[in-house]
C-alpha cells in the first residue's frame, strides 16, 4: 500500500474511534432502559397508540413475534405502496407501477436491511416512494437490528430470574429511532447537503450539453480533404449540442440514513459514484464513518452494560484486525493494475498525471485508495452503498467484498447485525476452548450449553445454505444462465457474488448479472427474507436462554475473554468456521479468474 493509503486508513480509524465512543455511551442507556423523564412524555403517545409500556419486558419469543409481525406489515406497505405509485402524488416523471416481481424483491429488500436494488432508482421509483417507502424503511430495519443486539446483550447482562426476558421491542424500536437515528441522519444530511448532494422536490430537468472537441470531426472540403486553418491546424465541425435529463430529488435526506442504517442502496443507479449523492471527497468520508459509526459504537455499548468495557474492546479489536488485513489485501490488489492492459504497453503507473493501477470502474474524484478502503467498508458492514462497480475489481480485489460478505458481516457488520453476529462467534469461540480443556464452556458468566449451541449452529449455517444452495440452483437454472453477460469464471462469480449479497443482507453488486428478472427478483428475495429472519429468530432465543441463568462468578479456570489470547481465538474462529464453507465455491470464481489472469 501507498502511503497515502495507509495515511486515510489511519485517518479512518482514528476519527471513528473519536466518533462511536460518545454514541456508545448513549446506546448504553437506551439499552439499560434509563430514559430521561422529557424523552419519556415524548414516547409516551406513541405507546398510547401501540397499546404498550415500556417497562414491561418481554420474553424473547414474544419478542420474536412482534419483531416479526413488525416487519411483515412493513414489508406489505412497501410492496404496495410500489404498485400504487402511478396514481399517487410527488411523482413529477409519472413513473407507472413496479412490476409485481420486483416490487416484491424491492420490499423484502428494504424490510430486511439489504436494500438490493435491481432496478435504477432514478427511472423507477417516485419521492414518494422513495421517501415514504424506502426511506421509512432504512429508519425500521436499522432500528430492528439494534433492537436484536440489546436483546442479546441484555441476556448476557441480566442476572437469571428463570424467565427469559430481553426488553420491550416496542419500547427498543421506538427509542432507537427517536434518539439516535433521527437526530444524528438529520445532522448528517445536513453536512451531505453543505457538500453539494441535492435535496429537492423539482421536476427532472432537461439541459443542453456540448461534446468537446476531442469528439469533434474535421472539416472537409469539396475535394474530400481535411480543411485547415491559417496555422496549418484540421477546421473542426460545430460542436453537437444535445440534450441529458438530470434526475433530481430529495437524495440527502435518504443518503444520511442509508449510510448510517448500514442500508445501502441508492437513489441512483449509479450510487454513491453519482455527484449528486457523493459529489466531494469530504463527502465520502463523511459516509464511510457513518457506516461504520453505530457498528463500532456498539462495541462499547456491549462493555458498558455487561459492566466490563474490556469485553467491548476485545469484539471491537477482533473487528479491526480482520478489517485492516481485508483493506491490506484489496488496495494493492487494484494498485498493481491489470496484467493484460500491461501486455499491450498501457502505462498503468501512478505520475502526476494520471492515478495509476486498476481505475476501470472508478470515480477519478476518488481514485484507488478511497474507492478501495469504501468497498472494504461497504462490504464489511451490510451496507450495499458502492462509489466503485465492484464487478471491474481485479479477481482478487472483488473476492475480498465477498468474503468480508461470507464472513457473515461479523467485521463491524449491520447496526446490531455486526455485534450480535460477532457475539455468537465469540460463544463458539469459547466453547472450543472448553473442549480443548475439558471444562464447560462459559463467557460472560454464562454457560453455553447444548440448547445454545443448537442454536448457534442454526444462526451460523443459514447463511451458507441460502448462498450456496441459491447458487446452485441458478447456475443450473436456464433462467439463471440467462442473465449472465460473461460466461466463464467471472459470470459464476457474478451470481456467487449477488447470493452472497442477498443472504447475508449487504445489498451490493458485481451489477454485471442482470437480475431484475422474475426468476432472481423471487431467489434473491427469499435468500433477503431468510437470511435476515432466519438468524435473528434463534438469536433472541439464544438471548431468553442467556437471560433466564445465573451469572457464575469468576473462577481460577474461567477463560479470559479480553485479552490477546482470546481476540486470535476469535479471529481464528471467524475465519475457520465463516469462511471454509465457501472455500471450493471461491476456487471455482475469483481464485481461478485470478490464476487465469495472472498466468
Amino acid at each position: 500500500m501507498t502511503s497515502s493509503a495507509w495515511g486515510l486508513l489511519a485517518l479512518f480509524l482514528v476519527a471513528l474511534l473519536v466518533l462511536a465512543w460518545p454514541v456508545g455511551k448513549f446506546l448504553a442507556a437506551l439499552c439499560n432502559e434509563r430514559v430521561p423523564r422529557w424523552m419519556q412524555r415524548v414516547e409516551a403517545p406513541l405507546y398510547k397508540i401501540a397499546g404498550t409500556k415500556p417497562e414491561q419486558s418481554m420474553h424473547w419469543l414474544r419478542y420474536a413475534l412482534a419483531l416479526l409481525a413488525f416487519n411483515a406489515v412493513g414489508a406489505l406497505f412497501v410492496y404496495t405502496l410500489q404498485r400504487l405509485q402511478g396514481w399517487l402524488p410527488l411523482n413529477p416523471a409519472g413513473m407507472t407501477a413496479v412490476s409485481s416481481d420486483s416490487a416484491f424483491n424491492t420490499a423484502v429488500s428494504f424490510v430486511s436491511n439489504t436494500n438490493w436494488q435491481g432496478y435504477a432508482g432514478e427511472s423507477t421509483m417516485s419521492y414518494l416512494t422513495q421517501m415514504l417507502g424506502l426511506a421509512v424503511q432504512n429508519f425500521l430495519s436499522a432500528a430492528t437490528g439494534i433492537a436484536v443486539a440489546f436483546a442479546l446483550v441484555r441476556g448476557f447482562a441480566r442476572r437469571g430470574d428463570g424467565k427469559g426476558l430481553v426488553g420491550n421491542f416496542w419500547a427498543d424500536v421506538t427509542r432507537i429511532t427517536l434518539w439516535v437515528l433521527v437526530p444524528v441522519a438529520f445532522v448528517l444530511a445536513l453536512c451531505l447537503a453543505g457538500q453539494g448532494v441535492i435535496q429537492n422536490f423539482d421536476a427532472y430537468k432537461t439541459v443542453d450539453t456540448i461534446e468537446t472537441t476531442a469528439f469533434q470531426q474535421p472539416k472537409s472540403g469539396a475535394d474530400g480533404q481535411p480543411l485547415k486553418d491559417a496555422a496549418g491546424a484540421p477546421v473542426l465541425e460545430d460542436a453537437t449540442t444535445r440534450t441529458q435529463a438530470l434526475a433530481m430529488g430529495p437524495v440527502a435526506s435518504q443518503e444520511a440514513i442509508k449510510m448510517l442504517g448500514t442500508n445501502g442502496g441508492g437513489f441512483f443507479n449509479a450510487n454513491s459514484a453519482h455527484p449528486y449523492e457523493n459529489p466531494t471527497a469530504l463527502s465520502n468520508l463523511l459516509q464511510m464513518l457513518a457506516i461504520f459509526l453505530i457498528p463500532a459504537a456498539l462495541c462499547f455499548t456491549f462493555g458498558r452494560v455487561v459492566g466490563d468495557m474490556r469485553q467491548g474492546w476485545a469484539v471491537l479489536a477482533a473487528m479491526t484486525i480482520m478489517f485492516v488485513i481485508a483493506v491490506i489485501v484489496i488496495t494493492p490488489s487494484e494498485q498493481a493494475g491489470n496484467p493484460l492492459l500491461g501486455s499491450l504497453g498501457v502505462d498503468q503507473m501512478s505520475s502526476a498525471l494520471q492515478s495509476g493501477g486498476n481505475m476501470e470502474g472508478k470515480e477519478v474524484r476518488f481514485g484507488i485508495d478511497a474507492s478501495a478502503l469504501f468497498a472494504a467498508i461497504t462490504t464489511a458492514a451490510s451496507c450495499g452503498a458502492v462509489n466503485v462497480m465492484h464487478d471491474s475489481l481485479t479477481p482478487l480485489g472483488g473476492m475480498v467484498p465477498m468474503v468480508l460478505m461470507q464472513l457473515g458481516e461479523v467485521v463491524f457488520g449491520g447496526v446490531g447485525t455486526g455485534l450480535y453476529g460477532m457475539l455468537i462467534f465469540a460463544m463458539l469461540a469459547v466453547f472450543i476452548a472448553g473442549l480443548m480443556i475439558g471444562r464447560t464452556p462459559e463467557y460472560l458468566g454464562k454457560k453455553i450449553e447444548v440448547r445454545e449451541m443448537k442454536l448457534i449452529s442454526i444462526a451460523i449455517l443459514v447463511t451458507p445454505i441460502l448462498v450456496l444452495a441459491g447458487t446452485a440452483v441458478a447456475v443450473v437454472a436456464g433462467a439463471g444462465k440467462a442473465g449472465i453477460a460473461n460466461p466463464g469464471a467471472h459470470g459464476f462469480s457474478e451470481i456467487l457474488y449477488a447470493l452472497t449479497s442477498a443472504a447475508n443482507n449487504n445489498g451490493s453488486a458485481f451489477a454485471g448479472l442482470s437480475a431484475n428478472t422474475p426468476f432472481y427478483n423471487g431467489l434473491l428475495g427469499f435468500a433477503m427474507w431468510l437470511g435476515r429472519f432466519g438468524v435473528i429468530v434463534p438469536v433472541l432465543a439464544i438471548a431468553g436462554a442467556l437471560a433466564a441463568k445465573k451469572r457464575l462468578p469468576v473462577t481460577g479456570g474461567t477463560l479470559p475473554t479480553h485479552g490477546p489470547l482470546f481476540v486470535s481465538l476469535l479471529i481464528g474462529t471467524v475465519l475457520l468456521v465463516g469462511l471454509l464453507n465457501y472455500v471450493p465455491a471461491l476456487a471455482l470464481g475469483p481464485i481461478v479468474e485470478h490464476l487465469v489472469l495472472w498466468k
